[in-house]
């Protein structure tokens, strides 16, 4: 069984700065981890690797400095890392980021499941896996909350729902994205952390991918960030005094004279 699993490098939460000019954030200097949802990603693929056989490909989209969590991804039993790497690739919105990614699991070629975290924490947008997946015109599910059976080609997964959970089949090849309560991510072993210091690191730019620059980063995306600002919560408070059925009346009254138009 042939795996990717697609992670992000992310600002630590803490450590956030935003590029005045461009509105994009920014990443150089900036202390950065392995985004959190990406964890349960990286588990996940590690477990059905163990015991299904074949292979994991750790892929990961970014600056230079990304090698730094695709190596954390071989101590955790990644088997292969992929950095997508080029300047040209900066400011990429969802859309084109996803069609970088697809591009480089093309690439990689026979792949079996590709799986993703639910998100990314410096953009919350849940989009990208779906998006890999439509350009690759490969089946999807959101909010897999556990892998049950993986047989003949198919694969049968326990989607999240706000009632419960719905029981979903796929023919593979696919695309999941997974949601925290699928497992609990292991701490990278001995073994691991060494195998990580010697793990080939394959780099590929824009041209590697077979890609224009009209198709990547801020030339390929349909969306841009025109505007970053703080919103401003303002607060009128009324203080009503006396016995409490006086204090409660005044209250009634004064919410009628509000909701009336």
């Amino acid at each position: 069984m042939n795996l990717v699993v697609c992670i992000k490098q992310v600002p630590n939460t803490t450590e956030i700065k935003i590029d005045p000019v461009t509105n994009t954030l920014i990443r150089e200097g900036v202390e950065s981890i392995l985004n959190p949802f990406d964890t349960y990603a990286v588990e996940e693929a590690v477990r059905l690797k163990e015991k299904h056989g074949g292979s994991v490909t750790a892929l990961c989209m970014g600056p230079p400095q990304g090698e730094e969590i695709l190596r954390e991804a071989v101590s955790l039993g990644v088997d292969k890392i992929v950095l997508l790497s080029d300047r040209r690739f900066a400011g990429a919105d969802t859309w084109a980021t996803s069609l970088t990614l697809a591009a480089a699991i093309r690439k990689l070629g026979d792949v079996d499941l590709v799986i993703t975290g639910q998100q990314a924490t410096d953009g919350d947008t849940a989009q990208v896996g779906p998006g890999i997946a439509a350009h690759m015109g490969l089946p999807q599910t959101c909010f897999v909350r556990q892998v049950e059976a993986v047989e003949c080609k198919n694969v049968i997964l326990q989607r999240l729902m706000e009632d419960g959970f719905d029981r979903v089949k796929m023919q593979m090849p696919a695309v999941i994205s997974v949601v925290k309560e699928i497992n609990t991510p292991r701490l990278p072993s001995l073994r691991g952390k060494k195998n990580a210091k010697t793990a080939e690191l394959v780099i590929w730019n824009c041209d590697d991918l077979g890609l224009s620059e009209t198709e990547v980063g801020l030339n390929g995306s349909p969306t841009q960030v025109l505007k970053i600002f703080t919103p401003k919560h303002d607060k009128v408070t009324e203080k009503f005094t006396g016995p409490a059925d006086e204090a409660a009346d005044l209250m009634v009254k004064r919410l009628d004279q509000l909701t009336k138009p």
